[in-house]
């Protein structure tokens, strides 16, 4: 259970211990031993955000935009009406094109960061049981940690066999078994790489529709999508191209620049949904933190054109597949496994159970390797658990993620000195 006593006389004086999400922990422990962002001796193959630099294919990056003096002042808690309208016509232009229903700027809220527009849902939830899945984005489970007074999470494992991808079958039996609200997920899948796609996401779209459960997914990263045999695919993936009626089937999609665009620094992220489970969202910042940038909002809005957009995360793909499948061939090569290889995001999730000791223990492995300063996050920060009910070691304790979002010199570095830690021989 959650320990959230205090210690008057502590210099934390009435504040609760919060405890560090996956991502922070390791960059925590890695400062302490030297490294900044950006360290050319430091691989940090434990990123959570992609390469911002230019690359072969992409448009220059945006480093300007003009401000006017109505800028300087409080905007609308839902954003601009130009960037939500942008985002709607992104949205229809992608996933919509000849469908009757249509979304508007009155369907999009813009917030500062994916994370920000999470809390607003979570927020604005009523008492719910609401299902999620395991292994899944870390921060989840602080975020659940806030509001279990009148939430009651379900957790719903993923198989291994299954390359611990959710299936229709376990989503609908899970909405039935449990009575279930809501469903929160990221998909694609942090950490996994795993993307539900096709008729698999058109089945969940339709339970949720049927079942008249509210469905929370978050695809930030819907534009890295790659193929069985190695290759960028064509085009992104979100549930917005399954759905009958914007308005009345029950889906809310997170998304934003931070990922897919390669500009996390902005922190531009939005909500896309029926227009009343948004205003409701909305209305959250009134408490929570005020409304977005207007500042950041016009720079998005240069970063929506769709020529623009379309180069971008064309270029995307064709720059991370490279450093996907590097990845993939080099950890293979050193004994790691994988229940499945990654169609999606910018992350390896590995198994180190055939790896000899110590390094067949997740944890043991992270702090070794940053002895060799190399950044690695470890499988149990995945392992969702409000309120800390389950106790125990986590399923994960052998499981990894690589990230392959930095720089291609930068991977290369850091798989170079794992195969040096491991005793094998490097391809360099």
């Amino acid at each position: 259970m959650l320990n959230d006593s205090i210690n008057r006389n502590s210099l934390r004086g009435a504040f609760r211990e919060v405890p560090y999400m996956g991502v922070i922990f390791v960059v925590d422990e890695a400062h302490k031993r030297g490294f900044w962002n950006g360290h050319p001796d430091w691989s940090n193959l434990g990123q959570g955000q992609p390469e911002v630099g230019p690359y072969e294919g992409a448009p220059p990056r945006i480093e300007e935009v003009r401000i006017g003096p109505q800028d300087h002042a409080y905007g609308r808690l839902e954003g601009t009406d130009e960037l939500r309208e942008a985002v709607a016509t992104h949205y229809n232009r992608l996933y919509r094109r000849g469908m009757p229903s249509q979304y508007s700027a009155d369907n999009v809220a813009i917030a500062n960061g994916g994370r920000l527009a999470l809390s607003r849902a979570m927020a604005a939830l009523g008492a719910v049981k609401i299902g999620y899945q395991l292994p899944d984005y870390t921060a989840y489970e602080d975020m659940f940690n806030l509001h279990l007074e009148r939430m009651d999470p379900i957790a719903v494992w993923t198989d291994e066999a299954e390359g611990f991808q959710l299936t229709p079958v376990q989503y609908s039996t899970a909405i039935q078994e449990h009575s279930l609200d809501a469903f929160i997920m990221s998909n694609p899948c942090n950490p996994t790489g795993n993307v539900i796609q096709q008729g698999e996401l058109e089945a969940l779209v339709r339970a949720s529709r049927e079942r008249r459960v509210t469905l929370l997914l978050d695809e930030f990263y819907s534009h890295f999508i790659y193929t069985d045999d190695g290759n960028p695919a064509d085009s992104p993936v979100s549930a917005a191209a399954f759905l009958e009626d914007i308005e009345d089937d029950p889906v809310v999609l997170f998304d934003g620049l931070t990922k897919s665009f390669r500009y996390p620094g902005w922190r531009v992220g939005w909500v896309v949904g029926p227009k009343k489970m948004v205003e409701s969202m909305a209305r959250t910042a009134s408490s929570i933190d005020g409304g977005p940038s207007r500042i950041a909002q016009l720079a998005a809005i240069q970063a929506l054109e769709p020529d623009r957009a379309d180069q971008e995360t064309t270029a995307l793909r064709q720059n991370f597949v490279k450093k996907r499948n590097l990845m993939l061939e080099r950890l293979e090569m050193m004994g790691f496994r994988f229940a499945r290889r990654p169609l999606s995001t910018f992350y390896c999730w590995a198994s180190l159970d055939q790896l000899p000791e110590p390094f067949d223990d997740a944890m043991e492995f992270f702090w070794r390797a940053l002895d060799h300063k190399v950044m690695t996050v470890p499988g149990k920060f995945f392992d969702v658990n409000p309120g800390k009910v389950r106790s125990g070691p986590s399923p994960y304790k052998q499981w990894m993620r690589f990230s392959f979002g930095p720089p291609m010199d930068n991977v290369e570095m850091g798989l170079d000195r794992i195969a040096e830690m491991l005793g094998k021989k490097s391809s360099t």
